[in-house]
């Protein structure tokens, strides 16, 4: 590697360990010790003894703990479950949004793509407390069915999983709906017109060209909304209330309420574990698709 680059990876290196590596093997370091009344609120890993020896005071038991207890097994099948579902649903609603961004031209195309980062420019809280307004029983949601006839009675929308989907799915469309445009802006449409004089119908197209060209960008968007929405806490705890049930709460809870610090640090390194290993598999999936389109292209 010639000594230029590397000089240029030195500052995301030196950020990535500052920033990254260095709190996560922090957080690694407290999984191991024992939850006490004192501050910091958890034991170290070595202490001399009175013979001047020193003792290792690393243990397991924090991970054996939450496995041992059904309440953290519900906490992350429930946070996955609905990480999923709500990257599902930003994947089919950014997709007709995508394609009509890549197909609009000019000024038309930058006021769409506009419209879609306009929400960033507003807090994240703000946006969130926003929908608990419309979803109250007197909200702007329950009006508006109560004045069509669709309804008798206001709706329970308010504190339940659809109002965390809701929410889940409104804050982070964005950011399916910008790597899915640019993987379609940059589709030769050429290729689509050649598939339609040879007499392939719009849907076969669509499955056949569009769709496995767009991949890559499908990939990257579903990760950017899967792997937030798992730890995601603003909005269970403004939107689902005591009925939602997600590991993000947990955590808070275990590190603010119950201040055992350990018992949260497992918590979170085991959140990590689960959540590297579907990312994994689907950055190497992306890659794949990478490669294979590149070659298709290519011939």
């Amino acid at each position: 590697m010639m000594r230029g680059t590397r000089i240029f990876l030195l500052p995301p290196l030196l950020w990535f360990g500052v920033f990254l590596l260095a709190p996560l093997l922090f957080v690694l370091r407290i999984s191991f010790a024992t939850a006490r009344e004192a501050q910091p609120p958890y034991s170290p890993l070595l202490e001399a003894d009175s013979d001047g020896g020193i003792t290792f005071l690393a243990h397991l038991d924090n991970y054996r703990f939450i496995l041992s207890d059904s309440l953290y097994a519900d906490a992350y099948l429930s946070s996955l479950a609905t990480a999923l579902f709500a990257t599902l649903w930003c994947l089919l609603i950014a997709w007709p949004i995508a394609l009509a961004i890549a197909r609009a031209r000019g000024r038309a195309q930058a006021a769409l793509l506009i419209l879609v980062i306009l929400p960033f420019w507003t807090s994240f809280l703000l946006r969130v407390y926003a929908w608990k307004v419309l979803l109250q029983g007197n909200g702007v949601v329950n009006a508006i069915l109560l004045q069509l006839g669709i309804i008798d009675t206001p709706l329970a929308l308010l504190y339940s999983p659809f109002a965390v989907q809701i929410g889940i799915v409104y804050a982070y469309l964005p950011f399916m709906v910008l790597p899915l445009y640019a993987a379609l802006a940059r589709q030769d449409p050429a290729l689509a017109e050649a598939a339609l004089d040879l007499g392939c119908p719009p849907w076969r197209v669509f499955l056949t060209v569009t769709l496995p060209l767009a991949a890559p960008g499908m990939v990257a968007g579903s990760l950017l909304v899967f792997v937030p929405a798992v730890g995601e806490f603003v909005i269970p705890e403004l939107l689902g209330g005591a009925n939602s049930l997600m590991i993000g709460r947990v955590l808070w809870t275990e590190f603010f309420g119950n201040r055992d610090w350990p018992v949260a640090a497992a918590l979170a390194i085991t959140m990590l574990l689960i959540v590297v290993v579907p990312v994994a598999l689907l950055q190497s999936r992306a890659g794949n698709m990478q490669s294979g389109n590149s070659a298709g292209t290519s011939r």
